[in-house]
Order: structure tokens, then sequence, then C-alpha cells
């Protein structure tokens, strides 16, 4: 194949003609090529797979990290232990490309690899790496981890991502028309463009669109200005030529207002992100408008086609006996890890994502004497799975995770999984008859994981933040938690009658409904799955992208 003049090796939709090139620092196309951490990556993997399903002319930019993320392993004790093991990849490409980019003053090899979509069914996927033998030790180690911890990496990351993703697609000769941020990570590529079509704003405007994960603005990243400048981050502009650029005058470098402010457009990731997206940015000018595209999965990736083709044919039994299969082959893993038998006939909860504090992980354990009720009830029993990675260095959601791990050695019914990857992510699935998810009300921007849970079997029972609202319908589809004027609340009160509202709605309806109305809840189940395809398979996702993103006028 030629690299130096690229096109989609596949025929184009004609819906779909758009050039668009799509930067994102994760990709979670596929279980064995590990270069994502959680929610981001899921998104944009099922991205790439649904571009690849509607032969959409877009590819990915990304990073080839050396570690991953980290692998998650156990300390003796089963505590968290944060492990790195190098990656090695025999399907992916050498494209024989190697071109420089300057990082800290100081120029940087980029060798760039390749993922052709034949080999995991996705769009084309372009991956940069520094760890090559041209670079000093410095500069190897900016493809090493994932989200490293360090801020001068980190930015090197970030220039990479951006300034090396817009130079990558120079050499190829892929010219896109447009330029996706997924993230404000590779915001850098804006000035590489505004340098590249003759220092005009309105050029890049032109170019450039956004999608927005973070509901918060403190969650957005900042940094000094000056260190910024000095990383090179900038292509050679003065630190007074940015701030005029971006309207920041003071020495923070906000990413995603310097985006918001690039963009012609950008999106939140639910209608309730962009609303609250919308709120949060308005009291700054010159931002571009901010619409709501939901996210959605894969469902040809993520599905169980069996259970589907049981629901659809109306065969109860085959239903029911894929879904307990189900439950037993993923209980074998958690037996392999925990020593935990866990039983497929009992009601299974399942809490599974990244561990982070506003996701609230061990919510349920806080009263310590209704959890010790429900993991006791010998009327309706239930056994827990929780798993999910915290970041690194994490350490207040590290202790989280080691808590609910010495907390499980109290109980046969409990267990605590590692390696929360895509693999382990749609076993547990599989095991889930309850995808438990209880982030504190508004600060979920998405919350995908529920969507591959409905798409094998499992009934989701959510706060309402991020994507519910748009899903469940109370009692029919899924369960939420009533929301309350949480605006009005102290985080403690919010926590409470969050945590009161679900032992009420699990003791009083949800358990009831499996042991004594398993006909309702198996309804429940199908309606769930039914709902997610209709409306969160990612194809009618990517498909609102062009729609209403990349060919906005």
């Amino acid at each position: 194949m030629n690299f130096r003049s690229f096109q989609v090796p596949y025929p184009i939709d004609e819906r779909y003609n758009k050039r668009v090139a799509y930067f994102s620092m994760e990709f979670a196309v596929h279980q064995p090529l590990k270069i994502y951490s959680g929610g981001l990556g899921f998104l944009s993997g099922s991205h790439l797979r649904s571009a690849y399903e509607l032969r959409q002319n877009l590819i990915g930019v990304g990073i080839l990290w050396k570690y991953g993320y980290y692998d998650q392993a156990r300390n003796q004790d089963q505590t968290l232990q944060v492990t790195w093991m190098e990656k090695h990849y025999s399907f992916l490409e050498d494209t024989g490309i190697t071109f420089e980019i300057i990082i800290h003053e100081h120029p940087v090899k980029v060798k760039v690899m390749y993922l052709p979509p034949q080999t995991f069914n996705a769009a084309p996927l372009f991956l940069m790496t520094t760890d090559i033998p041209e670079n000093d030790y410095v500069s190897q180690t900016i493809t090493h981890r994932l989200y490293d911890a360090n801020v001068a990496t980190k930015v090197a990351q970030f220039i990479l991502l951006g300034v090396g993703g817009a130079k990558l697609l120079d050499e190829i000769g892929f010219s896109p028309e447009l330029y996706h941020l997924n993230e404000a990570h590779g915001v850098s590529a804006a000035f590489y463009l505004y340098n590249k079509f003759g220092r005009k704003k309105e050029e890049v405007r032109k170019r450039l669109v956004f999608t927005t994960h973070t509901p918060e603005e403190a969650g957005n990243e900042k940094h000094d200005i000056y260190l910024c400048h000095k990383m090179s981050y900038f292509c050679g502009l003065s630190v007074e030529e940015v701030k005029s650029l971006t309207g920041m005058p003071d020495d923070q470098f906000n990413h995603s207002l310097a985006a918001l402010r690039f963009a012609r457009i950008a999106n939140g990731v639910s209608q309730l992100h962009g609303e609250v997206s919308r709120h949060m940015w308005k009291k700054y000018d010159g931002i571009c408008d901010i619409l709501s595209i939901t996210n959605a999965q894969n469902y040809r990736y993520w599905a169980d086609k069996q259970l589907y083709k049981a629901r659809e044919e109306g065969d109860d039994w085959s239903f029911d006996d894929r879904k307990k299969w189900m439950k037993k082959r993923a209980f074998e893993l958690v037996a392999d890890q925990t020593g935990k038998l866990l039983d497929p006939n009992v009601f299974t909860i399942v809490w599974a994502r990244r561990f982070a504090g506003y996701k609230r992980a061990n919510l349920i354990t806080r009263d310590i004497e209704r959890f010790n009720a429900l993991m006791h009830n010998k009327k309706y029993p239930v056994q827990i799975i929780w798993a999910g990675k915290p970041y690194p260095v994490d350490y207040p959601a590290i202790s989280e995770f080691n808590e609910l791990v010495h907390l499980s050695k109290n109980y046969k019914n409990m267990a605590v999984m590692v390696g929360y990857e895509l693999a382990l992510s749609k076993r547990m699935k599989q095991a889930a008859d309850c995808w438990l998810n209880n982030p504190r009300v508004p600060r979920e921007a998405s919350g995908t994981s529920g969507m591959t849970a409905a798409m094998n079997g499992a009934v989701n029972f959510s706060t309402n933040d991020g994507w519910i609202p748009e899903f469940v319908h109370n009692g029919n589809n899924g369960f939420v938690v009533p929301p309350a004027d949480y605006s009005h609340m102290h985080t403690q009160e919010q926590d409470e009658y969050d945590l009161n509202k679900i032992y009420e709605i699990l003791n009083n309806q949800i358990l009831p409904l499996y042991y004594d109305n398993y006909g309702t809840w198996r309804q429940i189940v199908k309606n769930g799955m039914r709902d997610v395809q209709l409306q969160f398979d990612s194809n009618r996702m990517a498909n609102e992208y062009y729609e209403l993103l990349y060919n906005h006028k």
C-alpha cells in the first residue's frame, strides 16, 4: 500500500464522502490492542467500527502506547497492583514513514504504524510512536504510558497527538476536510493548522470540530501557559500571541476552552451533557455552538446475537437458557480470579467501570447494616461483582477499590475482579442481571457501559445521569433513582438520598420482581435490549456525526 497518498481502502458511501480525521488519545478497537483506559476509548473504538460498517471516509489518528494504560494485577493480599508490561503487536503494519516534530525546543522523531481495516473491522487507524532508537530516552518515554502522571510528559503527549497527528496527515497526503478532536487532548493541532493556513483563525475554524466529554469545569485540563510554550506546544507563537488568539488573558491554558474557540461546532455526548456544557461555558465569549450527539456502542461487536435471536423468535426457554449459560461462563472467570463460586440461578448485580470518586463504586456498602442484610437475604439471594481500573495515581480511587477487596473477604457472594478491559467488560455484562450505575448527578457526561450491558440481557439500574434520561422508562426497560433537586443538596445529602432510594427500589421492586414474577422481569430485559439496539447502536451516532457535525453549515 502507498502510504504517501493515502485513501480509505474501501468504497465510500456517498452520504459520507467528506474526508475526516478523528483524533483520540485512546482507541478501544479490540482487546488485543491495549491502547485505551476506559469510556473515551470504548467510545472511539465503537466509532471506528461503525465508520467501517457505514463505509465512511474517516480515519483514526492516535498514539501507540508501549505499556498501554497499565496492567491491573494483585498484591499478595489481593489488593490492587499497578504493573507495566511492554506490548507487542504483529498485526500492525509499519508504514515506513518517520517524520519530525519539535517538543521542548528539541527535534523528536515520530514513527507511524497502521492498523488495516480488515484486521478488526474498523476504519483505518494510524498510530504514532516516539519509542525508536533515533530518539533520546526522554523522547522515547513520551509514548510509554497513556495519561502519564508527569505534567511535562503529558503536555508532550498532547503535542504529539495534536501537532504530530496534523503533520502525519500531511505526510500521508490524506488532506482532511475536517479535523475532529475527540476531547481536547489534541488541540495543539489548531496551532499547527493556524501556521499552515496563513495564520488565519477563520481557516482553522472552517476545519475543526470538537467533542467534549467533561461535564464540569474543574475536570477540563489546564496547564501553565509558560510551560506549554517552553514545551513548543504553540508551534512558534509567542505567549502574547497565544493569549490574544485564544482569548485567555491569564497564565492558565485551558485546553477545552481553546478547542471551543477554535472549532466551528462542538458537541456534548448526551442530551443532558449538551445542556450542562452550554450552561457551563456560556459565560465565555467567542465559543462555538455546542450540540448534543449521544454516545453509543457498536451493536455488532458488543451484543450477544443468540440472546437477540431467542428474543426475536419469542423462545423464552432458549432466552433464559442462554442468559444462564452466559452467567455461568462469566462466573468461571470470577472463580478463577477470586476463588468465589457464584450461582447462575442467583440474582447478580454488577458494578463495573472506571473507578473515580464521582462514580461512587462503594455507595451501597456505605450503610453496612443494610448491605449485610442484602448479602444475607435468604428469601431473595443476591451476589455482587465489582470490577474497574482506577487511574494509577488516583489514590482515593485505589483505596476505594482496595476497601471493596477487603470487604469481599467477608462474603462468599461478593467478588472484586481485576483486568477490566474489553474482554472482561463484555463478560461482566453477560454476568449481570442488574447493571448498577450510581454516579453523582450531573457528573457523568454519558456513561456508555450500561448500553452494552443492555445488549447482553442486563437491566440498567441507575441514577438519572448521562444517557439514562434518554433511555430508561422506569419499570419498563430499566430502573432509575427518581431525581431530586440535587442543586440544593450537599454532597453528603445527595449520597444519602441516592443510597436510600437504591435500597428502596432494590428491596421493594427489583428483587421481588426477579424472584416472584420472572415473566415480567424477562420482559423488562427484552424491552431494554430492543430500545438500546434502536437508539444506542453507534451506527446511529456515526451517522449523526456526519449529519449534525461534519456537514454543519
